[in-house]
């Protein structure tokens, strides 16, 4: 596996995150019963691909008070000070300027996660990736899936451990289409 750093190239592509087909979710343990799931519905970003070069760099911004978990008392809790603190901490973000490679294939990408306020180092594992012609729009596009596991607590949102786990699936489904 190669381990690549973005620098400018003439093969690298821009592209723009589309809102309507991307989505942040996380998954946690309640209660040690069950697998309990929500999601964020505002993102916004830029990613830029260089898939001979094998480089890239990930700007991504998720809208904390987009949270949803299909329980609306739990989501105002979430965006609550109590929680997130969604007036004083408004985005989750990853930066990322290394892209790991196996082979001619995106395996992960390594950044910069800030939740709550509080940056830390996590590696997205991309569990799926794809580039080609939008067929409805006409123009190129690139989607993927990737995955990480984190400990909320090392973001400062430890409440209610154990009830609920301290490790959180995190999982970000995007589409992007090429910026012109």
């Amino acid at each position: 596996m190669a381990l690549v750093t973005s620098a400018p190239g003439a093969a690298t592509d821009t592209y723009l995150i589309d809102s309507m087909h991307s989505m942040p979710s996380f998954a946690y343990k309640h209660l040690d019963f069950s697998t309990f799931r929500g999601r964020f519905d505002k993102i916004s970003g830029v990613i830029t691909l260089d898939s001979v070069g094998h480089t890239g760099t990930a700007d991504v911004t998720i809208e904390v008070r987009s949270v949803s978990t299909g329980v609306p008392m739990l989501d105002e809790f979430l965006r609550s000070p109590k929680f997130f603190d969604a007036a004083k901490f408004p985005s989750i973000t990853f930066k990322s300027g290394t892209f790991m490679f196996n082979g001619d294939k995106l395996a992960s990408v390594i950044g910069d996660l800030t939740v709550h306020g509080v940056t830390k180092s996590v590696a997205l594992d991309v569990v799926f990736v794809a580039c080609h012609q939008h067929q409805l729009l006409k123009v190129p596009a690139c989607g993927a899936d990737a995955r990480t596991t984190i400990r909320r607590s090392d973001f400062g949102l430890a409440m209610f451990i154990p009830n609920d786990s301290d490790e959180v699936t995190l999982e970000i489904g995007v589409e992007a289409l090429k910026k012109e």
